[in-house]
């Protein structure tokens, strides 16, 4: 992505379209973020490998099938492995791949954002759509 020239002031991107059909990195990253408690799921992962039953603990607002779903998921976008262990029952354990532990730096940037966001509502300087700095 480059930057075209201006019009009404305002920075007019060109974009190419790639064989995945994703015109933006901002655009796949959101996209490979997106989904509910995903990113907490990989905060804490990223903390410690853990089970199953160990992640539903520490996130304990996501369902058993939202919580398989978002499993199932990180596992073909590279995020995590699965370690099944050959016991009766099988105890898989999850952890954040090198590739996923990439993530970690823009999880920290959302992170301090959501902090600045936070105060800012708790000093009533955002309300509604809009939130101005003070």
């Amino acid at each position: 992505m480059e930057a075209g020239s201006e019009s009404n002031g305002k920075p007019v991107m060109v974009t190419t379209i790639c064989e995945t059909g994703y015109v933006c990195p901002v655009t796949v990253t959101g996209k490979v973020m997106s989904g509910k408690y995903k990113a907490a799921i990989l905060w804490n992962l990223y903390q410690r490998t853990l089970r199953y039953g160990g992640i539903d603990k520490i996130v304990p607002e996501v369902t058993d099938k939202m919580l398989s779903q978002r499993l199932e998921e990180m596992k073909p976008q590279g995020l995590i492995p699965e370690t099944v262990y050959p016991i009766v029952p099988p105890k898989p354990e999850y952890a954040l791949t090198a590739f996923g532990v990439r993530l970690i730096p823009v999880l920290d940037a959302m992170c301090d954002w959501g902090e600045q966001y936070l105060e800012k509502l708790e000093q009533g300087s955002c309300s509604g759509r809009s939130c101005q700095e003070k």
